[in-house]
């Protein structure tokens, strides 16, 4: 990991650096049973929860229009906000990875559609809040992904050139707004998906199938004709 031109490695959180699909079905099945409704199981929840609480809630509640499922979201939040972190770790090779970035003098950072004061919350938990650079979450401006502007913003409060940062995420969202910011993108292959998603189509810089991959990236550059 010695490309003195990147600056700062850019995460998205779930899905990418933790694994919170678990906390995240704790609360969805706290608010189907308040309906009465049968529980539902983790691998009917984890392909979509990178898609955020929206998608998460129509699995949950299929029959249930739009409109009727956003005035869960409220309720929803809260539930996972009461436990968050109980059961969510890093993915494996990630507290790795992060200790390689740091040692190379690179400065890491999140950017995430999850609510700032949620991905805090989990950050903190996890021990990574003064290791954190910088957060953006989906709150924290009027736009989010796959807008660039969380991007950009992070960039901004970094002080270094979208080029010179690198975005890893698992969802195709997180590629657009990459290539929206003129970021290098980098897709985690561990993350959420559903059977349908194909991160060959995204577009990404690179794909990866574990952290520490990240690192060979670092050393070579990203250059699609690398990859």
């Amino acid at each position: 990991m010695t490309d003195l031109s990147i600056a700062c490695v850019l995460f998205d959180l779930d899905g990418t650096l933790v694994d919170s699909a678990p906390d995240l079905l704790v609360a969805t099945n706290r608010l189907l049973l308040d309906f009465g409704r049968p529980l539902i199981k983790l691998e009917c929840l984890r392909p979509v929860v990178s898609k955020g609480s929206r998608a998460m809630l129509a699995v949950a509640f299929p029959d249930l229009d739009a409109a009727a499922r956003e005035n869960l979201v409220p309720t929803f939040l809260d539930y996972y906000g009461t436990a968050i972190s109980d059961q969510s770790r890093a993915f494996e090779g990630v507290e790795q990875l992060l200790g390689r970035i740091e040692r190379a003098r690179v400065r890491w950072g999140i950017v995430t559609n999850k609510p700032e004061g949620l991905a805090r919350a989990v950050v903190a938990k996890l021990g990574w809040t003064q290791r954190c650079a910088v957060l953006v979450g989906g709150d924290s401006l009027p736009k989010k992904k796959p807008d660039p502007d969380q991007l950009l913003h992070a960039c901004v409060q970094l002080g270094v050139e979208p080029g010179r940062c690198v975005y890893v995420g698992d969802d195709e969202r997180d590629v657009q707004a990459a290539r929206a910011a003129a970021m290098p993108s980098v897709v985690a292959l561990w993350g959420y998906r559903e059977a349908h998603d194909d991160p060959t189509r995204w577009g990404a810089d690179r794909r990866i199938g574990f952290p520490l991959e990240l690192c060979f990236g670092l050393v070579d550059g990203f250059g699609r004709d690398k990859y």
